[in-house]
């Protein structure tokens, strides 16, 4: 029709060109022009220290934390074997010994 690429969010091929920019008018996402539309970044974990966290890691726990709805503890020092990355605010998904499974935020975790 005109040209453009259709919008990498929902699909509509009704974008338009804003400066150096495209527009989706139906979901208002804004995506530059030289960009190919279907470039996603790939999320980065990354732990307490900086490292790069993948699925499959092992990492230690770096501060006493409260398991909520229950009066449990996971400990400093505490090493979670497999972890498996999620989308959301806590972004790792695991199995503690002595716990279960659980959620961690990856800024409460060292890669071992």
């Amino acid at each position: 029709m005109s040209g453009l690429p259709q919008c990498p969010q929902c699909g509509s091929e009704f974008a338009y060109e804003d400066g150096t920019m495209l527009v989706c008018p139906e979901c208002a996402h804004e995506w530059p022009k030289h960009e190919p539309a279907g470039v996603d970044d790939a999320r980065v974990v990354r732990d307490s220290n900086g490292n790069v966290l993948a699925d499959g890691d092992m990492v230690t726990v770096i501060k006493d934390l409260k398991v909520k709805g229950s009066s449990s503890v996971v400990k400093v020092g505490t090493k979670v074997k497999i972890i498996r990355l999620v989308e959301g605010d806590h972004d790792i998904d695991c199995k503690v010994d002595g716990i279960g499974a659980m959620q961690l935020k990856s800024e409460f975790v060292k890669k071992v």
